[in-house]
């Protein structure tokens, strides 16, 4: 019961927290099927609309030729039209929903966190934490941003939540000296999982981007499958932008999977479902706030059904 209750709890966030993007597409798909004429122009504004959500050209071509064909077989009125666009979603994300999985058998586990400053990497890190303590896990934070000692602090409080070893330096050390100390650590405390914080860095910053590859390539001679997870956390309300944030940071890190937070931001929810489409990457976790608690699993139905405003499945 008390399950049930946190999953209703959370799809209520998500619901409030996508209410912009949702409102907007409710408002438009009702403008366009209260309409006495249903004709091509009528599925070419329906593609605008959701092209105008971010949802990505392709995913709108195929939501309007869903509903296309749909109108043949029955009457389509605003609610049915957004059944169809959920639905359609859905098929889109559910090859994509995946936990965040570390290997058993690498010990440590190395989850390298990057992104830009601000897309919520530290509270990423607690939430991971805070999952991983609870299934008795062993764990190692490394604080990697040596740029912001508030970024520093911040980390050893989810570290000090999460029971786990924290490594830090002073501020502006090497990072990768950081993280090759933190895994010699992990490794001699026999942990389970090594967590590496990253300086929060514009994809077109060359010299922040070499540092990583640096990280990188430190990883890789402490273990070659190392890092075994590289999450991407994006900011929804950077909208388009998070397309090149997954290209420059697939390029110098090899991202395998990503977080996207702040969602209640933006009225352009949709950007999920084109960067789901156009890279196939895994999303772990979404977030629409600032708390720990506003990070869960990804659940496609759920975010699907909260884009459009309909009620929980």
């Amino acid at each position: 019961m008390s399950d049930i209750v946190e999953q209703d709890g959370w799809f209520s966030r998500l619901k409030r927290g996508l209410s912009k993007t949702s409102s907007s597409l409710t408002r438009g798909i009702a403008e366009l099927f209260t309409k006495e004429k249903f004709d091509a122009a009528t599925l070419d504004e329906l593609e605008d609309l959701l092209i105008q959500a971010d949802l990505g050209i392709a995913t709108a071509e195929r939501i309007a030729q869903a509903v296309g064909r749909a109108r043949h077989a029955k009457a389509l009125d605003g609610e049915s039209v957004r059944m169809i666009v959920a639905q359609e979603v859905a098929r889109v994300l559910a090859p994509v929903a995946k936990p965040l999985d570390p290997p058993e058998s690498a010990r440590p586990a190395v989850v390298l966190v990057v992104g830009v400053n601000g897309s919520g990497k530290t509270t990423t890190i607690g939430k991971i934490a805070e999952s991983y303590r609870t299934a008795g896990l062993k764990i190692v934070i490394a604080a990697g941003d040596t740029f912001r000692a508030a970024a520093v602090e911040q980390l050893a409080v989810w570290a000090r939540r999460a029971e786990a070893i924290f490594v830090s330096k002073e501020q502006g050390a090497d990072a990768a000296s950081l993280v090759y100390e933190a895994w010699r650590r992990a490794k001699d405390e026999d942990a389970d999982l090594l967590i590496i914080d990253t300086a929060g860095r514009l994809q077109n910053k060359a010299g922040l981007m070499a540092e990583l590859e640096k990280i990188v390539r430190v990883l890789k001679k402490l273990d070659p499958e190392a890092p075994h997870d590289c999450i991407l956390v994006l900011d929804a309300t950077t909208g388009q932008n998070a397309v090149s944030q997954v290209e420059a940071f697939g390029k110098v890190a090899g991202v395998t999977g990503l977080v996207m937070t702040k969602l209640d931001g933006t009225a352009r929810g949709g950007i999920l479902v084109a960067v789901a489409e156009r890279y196939g990457l895994p999303v772990h976790f979404i977030g629409v706030g600032e708390g720990v608690d506003d990070l869960e699993p990804f659940d496609p139905s759920d975010f699907s059904r909260a884009l459009v405003g309909l009620p929980q499945a």
